[in-house]
């Protein structure tokens, strides 16, 4: 075999497991900086988490992560001070626990833990398309709209709706017990809105004397802006302007001339003739 070949052939050997080893090399720094990165236990959920859940010990579980870990995350040592805390918001199984998605301690579950400071929630009666189809559901936003007759509104305006307020969020929905007006015990829809002391007194005074309705807008979309109210009258349209009727006065006829008369006078042998206008008035 020709010298000159060989030698290209060695060259390219060397040259390929030159290259190799290269390659081996960055691969397994890579690797062992994996396998050597430090892993933390947080805790988890165990199960799916509803809204208002007070945790115990079969709730929580552990998962290890890597690198940075999310804000508010729960170290595995402190799994136990979690025990009776309530779920303010809905958690998956598998899913990290934060410290957000927990009432303080002390404070219970249900829906009073869920309630942030300075805020209420209202409890308002609704139809059961509202309340049974899901279509009002925690954390939903919606609108209140009431329906009624003002009081020192025109007879003929009929009915009126106005848009009470506006980017409201459901806290929870459901059924309660009350009792109709012969007192027998009966199952109502009614949904629990996050609202400001001022805004509770307003769909307070709604609800006892108005009919309420809530509305789904985007959750995304939070612009409040003014909503001008609606009256029964305008949904037949605006009425035709009635264009009034022109009264046109006829003068009196004028009553027709007098007709002349003429009177002869005989005095002796001489005869005259007199003219006169008219002979009304006249003896």
């Amino acid at each position: 075999m020709n010298r000159r070949l060989l030698t290209i052939l060695l060259v390219a050997f060397v040259v390929a497991g030159v290259c190799a080893f290269g390659v081996y090399r960055i691969v397994g720094s890579k690797i062992n900086t994996q396998q050597q990165s430090p892993t933390t236990s947080i805790v988890a959920a165990a199960t799916d988490l509803k809204l208002g859940t007070v945790l115990t010990q079969a709730d929580l579980g552990v998962i290890k992560i890597s690198g940075t870990l999310p804000k508010g995350a729960i170290p595995e040592q402190q799994r136990l001070g979690l025990v009776g805390r309530g779920v303010v918001t809905e958690i998956a199984q598998g899913e990290p626990i934060l410290d957000s998605h927990l009432a303080a301690a002390g404070s219970g579950g249900g829906l009073a833990a869920t309630i942030p400071e300075g805020m209420r929630a209202c409890a308002v009666k609704v139809d059961e398309v509202v309340g049974v189809s899901g279509f009002a559901t925690p954390g939903m936003r919606v609108d209140v709209l009431a329906s009624g007759v003002p009081p020192n509104a025109l007879a003929s305006a009929g009915t009126m709706t106005t848009t009470l307020l506006q980017n409201i969020q459901v806290l929870s929905a459901g059924t309660d017990i009350q009792r109709d007006a012969e007192g027998k015990p009966v199952q109502v829809q009614v949904v629990n809105l996050l609202v400001t002391p001022e805004q509770a007194e307003t769909l307070s005074l709604a609800s006892s004397q108005l009919k309420i309705q809530l509305v789904l807008r985007n959750p995304l979309d939070t612009k409040v802006e003014p909503v001008p109210s609606t009256a029964t009258t305008t949904l037949f349209g605006a009425p035709k302007p009635v264009t009034p009727v022109k009264v046109v006065k006829r003068a009196a006829p004028k009553p027709p001339a007098p007709k002349p008369y003429t009177m002869e006078i005989i005095n002796g042998s001489a005869t005259s003739q007199e003219n006169f206008g008219s002979s009304e008035g006249q003896h």
